[in-house]
Order: C-alpha cells, then structure tokens, then sequence
C-alpha cells in the first residue's frame, strides 16, 4: 500500500510567499510549505522515504522533518520563514513542539544566508530592464534578516515596509534608490551582531529522537 506522506503525515503546514509578506495582489497564488513525519520503522528499509514531497495542493511544498530541520540549521532563509509564518493552516502536537523549537535554530550563520540569498537575487538583475518583483522580494529578503541579527526571529509580515515594496515591485522606484536600500539592509546585517554563534544542537536532537519514537 502506498504511503500517503502528505497530507497523512503532515505535522506543520504554513502559508508563505507575498500572502504571508502580506506584498499579494489579486493574482497571487496561496504558497503552502509543511513538515511531514515519516513513519520509523520506512527507515529500516534499503529504500528510504523521501526528503521532500511536492503537493498534492498546487503550490504546495513539504519536508520531511529531519531535511526541514537540517535546513533549518543552515539557516535556509525560507525554512526559517515558515516557522514565523504568521499564516498557520495545520498543526500537530509534533508541529507544534517544532515551533516551540525555532529559536533553537537561530545563530550568526543567518547573517551569511540571507545576505547570500539575497546577493544571488541580485546578481540576476539587469540594471537596465530590472524584474521589480524579484527586486522586491530581494529588499524583502533583506529586512527580513536584518530584523533576525536585531531582534532572534526574522520578520515575515512586511506592514511596515508594504507601501515602498509594492512601489518597487511596479517600477515606481528609481534602480539606484533600489541599490542604495540594498546597500544599507545589507551593511546593517553585517554589522548586527544579537545572535548566538550557533544553533542549539542539542534541543533539535533531542527533538528528532523524540518525533521518531512517536512514529514508531
């Protein structure tokens, strides 16, 4: 019989994308990212259960817990951004207790991802006929991190900020008014420095080892 890894496993499943930024127009689609939790005894098999699922809902995208809580020790920008997600369609008690368990993947190494991220978004950006949208999701990126050094968590709702991203996102703003912002957000993540130097291991291990025997 086939295993339904989701939605039959599913323990997180969040909205993310512009209607989480709270940046969605009309024609935005719903971003759905999850963390599912294989069953353990599947790891006992020469074949073991995927990494990653795609759908069944479209625009759907999930992560099998121990792949999601890799990423998020690497500090993968939008990993860390579904555990902030101010949009929380399911939970479990297993996603719940993953939540719980988001600072503990927080540490300095954020300021090198999202400033990377950002920097590789920016590299595809032709100066002289700029995709605004991406030029927008790339300050998004950028506020988001730099509230991350400050303040432990990144920010997910962009209120503060909508007004002049949408107005970058429909060419309203002048491409060096862009680069100067960029310039700043980005100076400014290198210099906070509010963050611990690494994740807390321990906690997402013993984490991990807890979530497996419940699946047992």
């Amino acid at each position: 019989m086939e295993v339904r890894f989701v939605p039959d496993h599913l323990v997180l499943s969040v909205v993310v994308g512009s209607r989480a930024y709270g940046l969605e127009t009309e024609d935005s689609d719903v971003d759905r990212r999850g963390v599912f939790v294989a069953p353990t005894p599947l790891f006992w098999r020469l074949a073991k259960p995927p990494t990653h699922v795609e759908g069944p809902l479209p625009e759907q995208f999930s992560w099998e817990v121990e792949r999601f809580c890799g990423l998020a020790l690497e500090a993968n920008p939008t990993v860390l951004e579904c555990l902030w997600s101010p949009i929380v369609e399911h939970v479990s008690p297993a996603g719940a207790d993953l939540l719980a368990l988001r600072s503990a993947f927080v540490s300095r190494r954020a300021r090198q991802s999202f400033t990377g991220y950002a920097e590789a978004q920016f590299r595809r950006l032709d100066p002289e006929r700029p995709n605004w949208k991406q030029a927008m999701h790339m300050i998004r990126l950028l506020i988001s991190g730099l509230h991350l050094a400050r303040h432990g968590e990144p920010l997910v709702r962009m209120d503060e900020h909508r007004d002049r991203l949408l107005a970058v996102r429909r060419g309203e703003v002048s491409w060096a008014e862009v680069q100067r912002w960029r310039t700043e957000l980005a100076a400014g993540l290198e210099a906070a420095d509010a963050l611990p130097a690494g994740p807390d291991r321990r906690r997402v291990d013993d984490y991990l080892a807890a979530t497996r025997r419940a699946a047992l």
